[in-house]
């Protein structure tokens, strides 16, 4: 508990506090969670302000920063375009506040200790949702607690526990779901080297772990996302591949191509195959358990429209949260995004900014691979939970090229805390190799 309260800065040590704790009631309490982090970002701010506006990346986001404002001044709808600020400027301070904060492998596992457990509350309640009927609707002081729970799931038989739709939920699990399977796989390999050395062995995180990380799997599974279901089977291989685990390996993959087979071979062979692969799985991945939906809503269709406005408007873009009214008066349909960040970037921002965007987002996964391969400071023992939120962020990634995340605050909140913590200590790893 007490190695939980320290920091290596005394001076940073109240902001660390107010992270961890604003992460312990984020699940469920999502504004005081909010407000606590953001008060440890601006706190960390005020203390490192030469540091963090001296970093080169900073000074990227700063940049950033400026163009969507630029292209806001160039928007149709300049008040919506405005607000649509608040999805991505406030996240940026949060993140660059959050890498001098986090300077060590030991709070990157700290943090990810505090997600983990933090996830319980929502799948108990996702269960509840599809198995015992629960639903509520609870809230106090407007967003000082606000909580809602519908009971069947959002939309009906996917489970949504406490956010707002099942892709949300999915795309929460499938980030805990990484950072969970690494602790279990750090504390596997540090009980099989207690048994080896005859040592003390402490079984109970190993158990609590092994419990958790099944049950969000299950909950990830009852999301019916197959965007978090593509990752999570990512995940695994990349896991096993980095343990060097060939058996896994190869069992993974023969599973894999069951289940492919069994969704789009053609009949003859996919027959064989959906006897033991069970149909919820293979009729969501072709799309079979969802016939005849509207053109509108594939997203082939709305990707095809974004690139068109785009090309109408390349420098600038139409101004941010343009793309669901420009959509909804073509398509007559509502719909809040093109399910793909890159391209409702590229089409309310213009090319300049998104490719801007892209390429910070590109130097932070180069500098984090050639970290983890080739840096002598980080210890062979903190390179799986390094690599774990190596693999979170490349999981946000690819779900956001088939989903948007940032208009969800536990979502977007999330995401830069752990990019935040990953870079802290890649910035940390730097300054130790250039001593």
């Amino acid at each position: 508990m007490k190695k939980g309260f320290y920091h290596p800065d005394s001076n940073l040590k109240f902001p660390w506090n107010s992270l961890q704790f604003g992460l312990i009631v984020f699940p469920v309490n999502p504004f005081l969670g909010a407000v606590t982090i953001a008060l440890a970002a601006l706190i960390t701010w005020g203390k490192k302000y030469r540091t963090i506006s001296k970093k080169p990346l900073h000074q990227g986001f700063a940049i950033l920063s400026l163009l969507l404002l630029i292209t806001t001044g160039f928007a149709n709808h300049k008040l919506e375009a405005f607000l649509g600020l608040f999805n991505l400027l406030p996240y940026f301070i949060v993140f660059t506040g959050l890498t001098p904060l986090i300077q060590t492998t030991t709070q990157l596992r700290q943090i990810a200790w505090i997600m983990v457990c933090g996830s319980l509350p929502v799948v108990i309640f996702g269960f509840g949702q599809l198995f015992l009927g629960w639903g509520f609707n609870i809230q106090f002081l407007w967003v000082l607690i606000d909580l809602h729970l519908t009971s069947g799931g959002e939309p009906p038989g996917r489970m949504a526990s406490v956010l707002m739709h099942a892709n949300t939920l999915a795309a929460y699990l499938v980030t805990i779901f990484i950072l969970g399977l690494g602790l279990w796989l750090e504390n596997y390999q540090l009980i099989k080297q207690q048994i080896k050395e005859k040592t003390t062995v402490d079984y109970r995180p190993l158990i609590f772990l092994t419990i958790t990380v099944i049950a969000n799997f299950i909950a990830l599974v009852l999301t019916n996302s197959r965007n978090a279901w593509v990752i999570a089977i990512i995940t695994c291989l990349a896991y096993a591949l980095y343990q060097g685990w060939r058996l896994i390996v190869a069992g993974f993959t023969g599973v894999v191509a069951s289940i492919l087979l069994a969704a789009f071979a053609p009949l003859e062979i996919a027959d064989f195959f959906r006897r033991f692969v069970p149909y919820f799985i293979w009729a969501r991945l072709n799309d079979q358990m969802y016939p005849n939906r509207p053109i509108a809503l594939m997203r082939k269709t709305q990707w095809e429209f974004a690139w068109n406005l785009t090309q109408q408007h390349p420098f600038t873009g139409w101004g941010l949260r343009s793309f669901s009214g420009l959509y909804k008066e073509k398509m007559q349909i509502d719909l809040g995004h093109p399910h793909n960040l890159f391209l409702m970037l590229s089409a309310e921002t213009g090319l300049i900014t998104t490719l801007l965007f892209c390429g910070l987002l590109m130097w932070i996964l180069i500098t984090a691979s050639l970290t983890l391969w080739k840096s002598k400071s980080l210890a062979p023992e903190n390179r799986l939970i390094f690599f774990s939120y190596l693999l979170a962020f490349i999981g946000w990634i690819i779900f956001n090229t088939v989903d948007v995340t940032t208009f969800d605050l536990r979502l977007s909140t999330l995401f830069w805390v752990f990019l935040g913590a990953l870079c802290g200590v890649i910035h940390k790893l730097q300054h130790l190799k250039n001593k």
